[in-house]
């Protein structure tokens, strides 16, 4: 059975950091692309980065370019997301997914979604 778990959201003030992690069971993460999207209350979800299983380079929107890094753990089968400087205009449940491809900086093509976790940047 595949499954993605998000882990490691909260509340953290502005200019702070946090790591989420996406633990996938069933499968192994390098066999996907692997993206992760956010959604704000009350806007739609957008996806602002992109792990491509083709060439393991990840890309990032500019709206998260230089804060926000995606890293592996291929023991743990575990994609992390470090962020880094967070605004209030992070606040968003976040998810992860599989892809079957990458347009830009998303991925597309989503099969398989975590539930999410809240992130909420606030003072």
């Amino acid at each position: 059975q595949v499954q993605l778990v998000e882990s490691g959201g909260g509340l953290v003030q502005p200019g702070g950091s946090l790591r989420l992690s996406c633990a996938a069971s069933g499968f192994t993460l390098d066999s996907y692309h692997i993206g992760w999207f956010r959604q704000a209350p009350g806007k739609e979800r957008e996806g602002f980065s992109c792990t491509s299983s083709s060439d393991g380079r990840t890309y990032y929107a500019l709206s998260v370019k230089g804060r926000f890094t995606i890293s592996r753990d291929n023991a743990k089968n575990t994609v992390y997301l470090q962020m880094n400087s967070l605004k209030p205009e992070d606040t968003a449940v976040y998810y992860c997914a599989t892809a079957t491809a990458r347009v830009g900086v998303k991925c597309v093509g989503n099969d398989y979604w975590g539930q999410g976790t809240q992130v909420i940047v606030s003072s």
